[in-house]
């Protein structure tokens, strides 16, 4: 029963990281207000913090981000961190960049882009210690 759960959760987390993907690749505002929890919690270059899912779908339509999955790193049930090329409108080339992922309840409750992978990494891994001890 177990490893049931386990394996049931490991593709509710890539689900749930796969969905917001295509939602924000797409630029489906729609798309993307479905994919995130309310709120979902962000951090990027102008900020941190929660905000709503209309919130994070004007972001989606405004900004035209492109983030192609390079490699993932799970850290927990509901933890994955999402090294990606990122590309903006008026980009020359891709951006190497890392986001921490959280789900809850199939849909992404935080997305934390930082710089690079090793700073994602150890954002995540401080974040999975603070829950564990709750």
């Amino acid at each position: 029963m177990r490893i049931a759960y386990i394996y049931r959760m490991d593709t509710e987390l890539e689900y749930a990281i796969n969905r917001w993907h295509e939602a924000v690749n797409d630029g489906d505002p729609a798309q993307a207000a479905a994919a995130v929890s309310d709120p979902i919690v962000v951090l990027g270059p102008k900020g941190a913090g929660p905000i709503s899912p209309t919130d994070f779908a004007g972001w989606v339509g405004r900004s035209g981000i492109k983030l192609i999955a390079r490699s993932w790193h799970p850290v927990s049930d509901r933890l994955m961190v999402v090294e990606q090329d990122a590309t903006w409108p008026e980009s020359a080339g891709p951006t190497r960049v890392a986001t921490v992922f959280r789900v809850t309840g199939a849909k992404v409750s935080a997305a934390l882009r930082l710089p690079d992978l090793g700073s994602a990494l150890e954002l995540a891994f401080i974040c999975r210690e603070m829950a564990a001890s709750e």
